[in-house]
């Protein structure tokens, strides 16, 4: 199993300054700049998520097949799943609507050793086309799509998979109960202290992601996996109100 962890570079300020003006949260230069350590200090479990998803595509990756990674960011589901792909013929496309995010990604993949060809798109995940594939991982990126949207990129992901490919979601949700909700929510904000950010920067970002970022309950992920015809999803991983599913078709 290869554990496929960005350098971290640079540190996540981006919300330190009590004087500076925030807008909406976007994956822009300044963002792109910090990412990974942005992601490992605010998303509980990103490293085993990252790291599992190389050990699901060894499995169910197939010959002359493609792996999609949508939302790619700065690419480390794809370098995941590229390190663990055994089968011959196979390709990664990896999207993202973000050009800042692609340029780096495109920049981690050129120093990477492995042989497996990639595919970079810069595009919203709602006109991608998918095609033969038989692992598609959406990590963190179906939260950022606005919902009335998010019912086709699903559809989209189960007519464009092999019978027995999977698919592997990794969202922030929302729990039904409301004590539990912001049990988790304060859960997770600790979490954040605890990996070095103040109370201003948890406020700010928090701010800024409001209605960028919109979380839905797990009910409602796994109601839609099912209404696009899946015939299995359940959840694999969960930290605090962070989890991973996979869908099987």
């Amino acid at each position: 199993m290869a554990l496929i962890l960005l350098v971290t570079k640079h540190r996540d300020s981006l919300y330190a300054d009590p004087l500076s003006e925030h807008g909406l949260f976007a994956f822009d230069e300044s963002v792109a700049r910090v990412f990974p350590d942005m992601i490992k200090r605010s998303v509980p479990g990103y490293s085993t998520i990252v790291a599992m998803t190389g050990v699901l595509t060894g499995k169910y990756a197939t010959a002359g097949s493609s792996l999609y990674d949508l939302g790619c960011s700065l690419g480390a589901s794809t370098l995941a799943m590229r390190h663990n792909i055994s089968q011959p013929n196979c390709k990664i496309i990896s999207v993202d609507n973000s050009s800042a995010m692609l340029d780096r990604c495109k920049t981690i993949i050129d120093t990477d050793s492995y042989v497996t060809p990639i595919e970079l798109i810069c595009a919203d995940l709602q006109d991608v086309v998918i095609q033969n594939a038989s692992v598609i991982v959406l990590n963190f990126t179906l939260q950022f799509i606005p919902k009335v949207l998010r019912d086709e990129v699903i559809r989209g992901i189960y007519q464009g998979l092999e019978f027995g490919g999977i698919l592997v979601l990794s969202e922030k949700f929302a729990f039904e109960d409301p004590h539990l909700d912001e049990l988790n929510i304060e859960l997770h904000h600790q979490f954040k202290r605890a990996n070095g950010y103040s109370d201003l920067e948890v406020a700010g970002k928090r701010t800024a992601l409001e209605t960028v970022l919109v979380p839905e309950t797990l009910n409602e992920h796994k109601n839609r996996i099912s209404a696009a015809g899946f015939s299995s999803c359940d959840v694999w991983f969960q930290c605090f109100n962070f989890a991973s599913l996979i869908a099987v078709k």
